[in-house]
């Protein structure tokens, strides 16, 4: 399987400024084929032409990872949020164009909740309804912006405790397939599908052709092969539906469990972890070919 092999931004650096453009060799030198790069905020300061070139210097590939909040929220009971919402989704179109991506992918919906330190809020039957009708309102509005771009939205679930609306796979092929657009797809993250999903190698194979973009992520979100995964097994359910789409790394957990240290939060790296990167990388190449070749 030839798919192309990525890290995070945030692995490194967040916010990614404009001093960090230098980062996109040292991403390449690794053997890295693309930089899953957070969608920048106006305040992050980088130009978007520099950023393009940047990549293109260092033959660097580049997936969009969205980032929802309450006031960007399509699924909001606020109408001035749903339609930050609509406004932030159109924005990524537009960033996604300038620096030539074209997956944007994340909770597209919004409503985030630990990492907003937002409690879960037990809705009735009704305001569940309302909030998965506006979820699919607003993809189906913005979805078809995307394909005419060239460019797939990447709805992706997320465990409970960080979202009340789309949590398990089964969930996002409902909404993909009530949007029925080329440019709204399904992302998938196996640290979230760790804890929702009753098998992951079976979560994939019912996503199917809707798959547009993959995380390799580990039970604990560390580097790949220090967790619990069967990285076999998800290579070759991966290998079942054909995927050749991209293939994402996120391990940003740091080697630092101190009590009261909120594991839940972004932490800046504190030592070179080249070597654990390119040894993470390197498991889930080597799974992704033994998977092909067991075809």
């Amino acid at each position: 399987m030839k798919n192309p092999i990525g890290i995070i931004s945030m692995q490194f650096n967040r916010p990614f400024g404009p001093g960090d453009l230098g980062l996109f060799a040292r991403v390449r030198a690794l053997g890295f084929d693309f930089i899953e790069l957070l969608v920048p905020e106006p305040e992050d300061g980088l130009d978007l032409a520099q950023t393009r070139a940047a990549l293109a210097d260092a033959d660097l590939g580049v997936v969009l990872a969205a980032r929802v909040s309450l006031a960007r929220s399509i699924a909001s009971d606020e109408a001035s949020a749903r339609q930050g919402g609509l406004d932030y989704l159109r924005r990524t179109i537009e960033v996604a164009e300038a620096l030539g991506a074209t997956i944007v992918g994340g909770p597209l919906y919004g409503e985030p909740l630990v990492f907003a330190g937002r409690a879960p809020v037990p809705h009735g039957a009704d305001a569940i309804a309302l909030r998965a009708q506006r979820t699919v309102e607003g993809l189906a509005a913005v979805a078809p912006e995307a394909a005419a771009a060239g460019i797939v939205f990447g709805l992706e679930p997320l465990n409970r405790f960080e979202t009340d609306i789309v949590s398990t796979t089964r969930q996002a092929i409902e909404v993909v397939d009530e949007v029925d657009s080329p440019g709204l797809g399904v992302m998938l993250d196996t640290f979230h599908m760790n804890m929702e999903e009753r098998s992951i190698p079976d979560a994939i194979r019912s996503a199917g052709h809707r798959l547009v973009h993959f995380q390799a992520n580990e039970n604990h979100r560390g580097h790949p092969g220090t967790g619990h995964l069967d990285w076999t097994a998800i290579m070759r359910a991966l290998a079942d539906i054909g995927y050749d789409g991209p293939v994402s790394l996120e391990p940003f957990r740091r080697d630092d469990d101190r009590v009261g240290l909120p594991i839940a939060h972004w932490r800046a790296p504190h030592e070179d972890e080249s070597e654990k990167l390119v040894a993470g990388l390197n498991l889930i190449r080597s799974s992704l070919t033994l998977a092909e070749v067991a075809q």
